[in-house]
C-alpha cells in the first residue's frame, strides 16, 4: 500500500503544481496583453504631431470593444466629419485644433510619468467609421466622449456638454479632469509668432528705427495726417452703429436662404438681425452723419448763397430718404406683416 500511497501523493502534487503554473501563466498573459495595448497606443501617439491618435472601426474594436474590463487606460475621443468642416456654425476645425492643444498640454505636463499611459486623446471621422458613430450613439457634432476603464457599452460613455464647447480648450480640459481625476495641467497655447519670426521682426525694427524717428520728428507720418484720423472716425462710427460687434459675438451670417433658395437679407422679428441688415442700416446712419458733417463744416465755406441753398436742399432730401428707410425697416421688423424677404417699401 505504501508505494501506491506515494504514487498517489506524487500525482496529486504534480496536479497542484500544474494548476498553479497554469494560473500564474494566465495572469502573466493578461498583464502582458494590457502592456501590449498601452505600448501600441503609445506607438500610435508618437506618430501624431499633436499626440492625437486617429481611430477607425478596427482600432475601436482593438482598444475598446475587444478588451476585457477594466481597461488600463481612458480614451477621450473627438468626433469629426470631413463633410461638415465647411459649415462655419459647427466650428469643427477650430475645436479639433483646440482638442490637439489639450493633448499637447497633457503630454508636456505628464511626460515620463505613469499617468501619461492612463489617458490617450483620439479622434474619429464619420466617413471612415460610421459603425462606431452608431455604436456610440453620436448623431450630432461637435461631440466629445470619454471612455473610462470600466465602460462596458460605448453608448454609456460620458459625453461633453455641447454648451461648453464655446470655452474651447479650457472646457475640454475641465471635462477630462472631472471624469478621469487626472489633471491636464495649464493649457499651453501656441505662440502667435515663433521665436525665429520674433527675431526677424526685431531686426527689421532696429534697421527701420532711424527712418521712423526721422519721419516722426518731421511730422510726415500717417498719424500726422488729419484725413487718416477722419477716415478712422468714420469707420469707428460705422462699426458702432452697424451692429458689427453683435455679428462677431453671435457669429451671425450675412444672409439666409428661404425654401426656394432665394436670399433673405432682412429677418422679420426684433430678436435677430442678419449681418447684411446691420451693414445696410449702418450705411444709412453713416450717410446721415456724413451729410451733417458736410453741411456744418463744408457748406458754410461756400460764398454763393444760391449754391448753399441748393446743397442744403439736397442734403435734406438725402437725410429724409435715409431716415425714412430706417423707420420703415424698424416698423416692418416689429410689425405683424408676414413678409420675410425684403420690406415692400424697399422694392
Amino acid at each position: 500500500m505504501a508505494p501506491r500511497s506515494a504514487v498517489f501523493c506524487l500525482s496529486l502534487y504534480l496536479l497542484v503544481l500544474v494548476l498553479v503554473l497554469s494560473a500564474s501563466g494566465t495572469v502573466g498573459v493578461s498583464t502582458s496583453s494590457d502592456d501590449d495595448l498601452v505600448a501600441e497606443l503609445e506607438s500610435l501617439q508618437s506618430k501624431s504631431p499633436s499626440g492625437v491618435i486617429h481611430l477607425d472601426d478596427r482600432l475601436i474594436s482593438r482598444f475598446l470593444t475587444s478588451v476585457k474590463i477594466p481597461r488600463p487606460y481612458h480614451l477621450i475621443i473627438f468626433f469629426d466629419a470631413s463633410s461638415l468642416r465647411s459649415k462655419s456654425e459647427l466650428h469643427l476645425p477650430q475645436l479639433r485644433s483646440e482638442f490637439a492643444i489639450v493633448s499637447e498640454s497633457f503630454a508636456a505636463h505628464h511626460r515620463g510619468l505613469p499617468s501619461a499611459s492612463k489617458l490617450f486623446f483620439c479622434d474619429i471621422e464619420f466617413g471612415e467609421s460610421q459603425s462606431s458613430f452608431s455604436n456610440f450613439g453620436v448623431n450630432s457634432l461637435p461631440h466629445v466622449r470619454l471612455v473610462s476603464p470600466t465602460t462596458r457599452s460605448l453608448s454609456d460613455s460620458d459625453s461633453m456638454d455641447a454648451s461648453a464647447f464655446s470655452r474651447l480648450a479650457d472646457a475640454m480640459a475641465e471635462f477630462v479632469e472631472s471624469k478621469t481625476k487626472i489633471p491636464v495641467g495649464p493649457i499651453l497655447h501656441p505662440q502667435p509668432v515663433s521665436p525665429r519670426q520674433q527675431a526677424v521682426l526685431l531686426l527689421a525694427l532696429l534697421i527701420a528705427a532711424p527712418f521712423i524717428i526721422k519721419k516722426v520728428l518731421a511730422g510726415e507720418t500717417l498719424l500726422h495726417d488729419s484725413r487718416v484720423w477722419m477716415a478712422g472716425a468714420v469707420f469707428v462710427y460705422f462699426f458702432s452703429v452697424s451692429g458689427s460687434m453683435h455679428n462677431i459675438i453671435r457669429n451671425m451670417p450675412m444672409m439666409m436662404t428661404d425654401r426656394d433658395g432665394r436670399p433673405v437679407f432682412f429677418y422679420q422679428g426684433s430678436g435677430m438681425q442678419l449681418g447684411a441688415e446691420g451693414f445696410i442700416v449702418g450705411f444709412l446712419y453713416t450717410l446721415v452723419g456724413l451729410v451733417l458733417a458736410i453741411v456744418t463744416h463744408g457748406l458754410v465755406r461756400l460764398k454763393s448763397v444760391t449754391v448753399q441753398r441748393g446743397m442744403m436742399l439736397a442734403a435734406m432730401v438725402v437725410v429724409y430718404w435715409a431716415v425714412g428707410k430706417v423707420i420703415s425697416l424698424d416698423n416692418w421688423k416689429t410689425g405683424y406683416s408676414v413678409h420675410a424677404y425684403w420690406p415692400s417699401s424697399w422694392k
